[in-house]
């Protein structure tokens, strides 16, 4: 399919720009001024992104719930994140008297700088990776790793043992799902070869016909991406595996003792973190920036990776309003007895599809082999052990 020199411009609208703005330098600070643009843009666009999302998230479950949501402030409620923002700022910050006061100051700090620099190797349209490095998944996987030291460092220098055992909660599920998140990702790996993600959006940024080589549409590549899903859900302290911050069992978690711009920081965070693992999970099995038809190649890139950015984070606020929250015994049961072994399967289901080589009969076996093994683990691995009778005790 040819395309036109103004779907080109459109294409690459924010490269002309950046190279334009760079023309101004001399020839030998326009390599980072090139970087410096590309960072104050993340700093821009993602922050701008939450601000919406949070509006969208909240209008969003009023209507599941049968509510209206916000809509004093602005238009349809349209400022309420300004007025957020203008009350955190505001707000007095107060600071435990025992508290390692350097630490409770750097653990948000931390969690924000370590999520904006995951964006960094997320190619979020044609040529516009801020940094192509060869191994790109395996820097997002270090950054997204640094979080769990924030939330720590959170917990431990707050001085209070609810945020310590709320931080304790976090990391044990942050870890137990980020196992399952990077193995996941190591299905794509084996199939594309490259740890670099603008060669995975290369890979399936190929047709038949009209369709798209997605790695979502094929048997491992589903399974890949639901596990994929359900380790981000529970990465990302998401409904239904929002336990570290169960205000009935831990007063707020490991930010029990945060306020006012700490606070909202650590909300920042949160949908930052958000974004950027449905960043990658687009980039992992959705085609990244590629269009979901040829014919639709005519819209910029950019554009369908924050559509599929932005339908992932509808599918969050779509589970939060409507899943209700696990206990933390069956949050860890349902890890390491079910999504960790299957996903473990689902490797070796990869290896089975790359070596039978072209053909119906991979489709057959790798399909029934997924599907009598999400029955299986179904019916027996989550079987619940059973209970003897109940016995109640009273003080006397």
């Amino acid at each position: 399919m040819t395309t036109t020199p103004a779907s080109v411009t459109a294409d690459q609208i924010f490269i002309l720009l950046r190279d334009w703005l760079a023309g101004f330098l001399p020839a030998g600070l326009r390599t980072a001024a090139d970087v410096v643009l590309g960072v104050i843009a993340i700093v821009a666009v993602f922050p701008a992104l939450f601000a919406l999302t949070t509006v969208f998230e909240r209008k969003g479950l009023g209507r599941m719930q049968n509510r209206l949501g916000p809509n004093r402030v602005g238009p349809y409620g349209l400022f309420q994140p300004i007025a957020d923002g203008i009350k955190a700022l505001i707000k007095e910050d107060v600071v435990p008297l025992r508290a390692d006061t350097v630490v409770h100051f750097l653990a948000p700090l931390t969690l924000v700088v370590a999520v904006f620099m995951e964006f960094a190797v997320l190619p979020m349209g044609r040529n516009m990776a801020l940094v192509d490095m060869d191994a790109g998944l395996l820097f997002f996987f270090a950054m997204s790793a640094s979080t769990e030291l924030s939330v720590f460092m959170a917990g431990w220098s707050s001085r209070n043992k609810y945020s310590l055992l709320g931080a304790m909660r976090a990391i044990a599920q942050m870890i137990s799902y980020e196992v399952v998140l990077v193995l996941s990702s190591i299905s794509v790996v084996m199939i594309a070869g490259s740890l670099k993600l603008t060669k995975i959006v290369a890979e399936q940024n190929q047709y038949s016909g009209q369709f798209p080589h997605w790695y979502v549409f094929t048997p491992w590549g589903v399974a890949a991406a639901l596990m994929y899903a359900i380790a981000a859900t529970a990465e990302t302290n998401r409904s239904p595996f929002d336990l570290p911050e169960g205000e009935s069992e831990l007063v707020a978690g490991y930010h029990t003792e945060y306020s006012g711009f700490k606070f909202a920081l650590f909300f920042l965070g949160e949908y930052l973190a958000m974004f950027a693992i449905s960043g990658l999970g687009v980039t992992l099995f959705l085609g990244g920036w590629s269009a979901p038809l040829q014919s639709l190649n005519v819209i910029p890139s950019w554009v369908w990776f924050f559509a599929k950015v932005m339908l992932c984070i509808f599918v969050f606020i779509w589970v939060r309003g409507t899943v209700p929250r696990l206990r933390q015994d069956q949050l860890m049961n349902f890890a390491w007895k079910f999504v960790l072994p299957f996903t473990l399967l689902d490797l070796v289901v990869t290896a089975l599809w790359r070596f039978m080589g072209q053909g119906w009969l991979r489709w057959i076996v790798c399909t029934l082999i997924l599907a009598a093994a999400y029955v299986l683990m179904g019916r027996f691995g989550l079987r619940e052990e059973r209970m003897g009778r109940r016995s109640y005790r009273y003080a006397e």
